[in-house]
């Protein structure tokens, strides 16, 4: 496979040493967004409130939850996230994130965004570590690895 060769998707895969159902808890609640993604990733009414830590805030619709296994929102640019959990045969999960339809101009961005937010995914949830400084001053904005 050639590095992101398909100008309309950004492709990653992560393996996770937990299992399906603590990574869908993460991506699926309020809590579990916080803990890796967004300051706060409230959901109301199947819209996902996003608040980043240089204080922009997005909103996305939940497009499908299929527990544990899938994990669908509407995401910046109006672009179509999907998170695909499989069972790794031993416990763990091999998760496959695809972001759809990411303006040309934001690609760049948002294909190293994705690195930042799966690192800080497995960093929350297979050893219980928030990666982000918290920090307004010392965003993606200011040329800090934030999500």
């Amino acid at each position: 496979m050639t590095f992101q060769s398909n100008p309309d998707i950004i492709h990653w895969k992560i393996h996770l040493k937990s299992s399906p159902y603590a990574v869908y808890q993460k991506l699926s609640t309020n809590e579990g967004r916080a803990s890796f993604w967004a300051e706060s990733a409230i959901e109301r009414d199947g819209i996902i409130h996003f608040v980043f830590p240089n204080q922009a805030e997005w909103k996305g619709r939940i497009l499908e939850k299929d527990p544990p296994r899938k994990f669908k929102a509407e995401y910046y640019g109006n672009s179509i996230t999907t998170f695909e959990l499989n069972p790794d045969g031993s416990g763990g999960t091999d998760l496959t994130l695809t972001d759809q339809g990411v303006p040309e101009e934001d690609r760049t961005e948002v294909i190293a965004g994705w690195v930042s937010v799966v690192m800080a995914l497995k960093a929350s949830v297979d050893f219980g570590i928030d990666l982000r400084n918290h920090d307004p001053n010392r965003t993606w904005d200011e040329g800090y690895a934030e999500n």
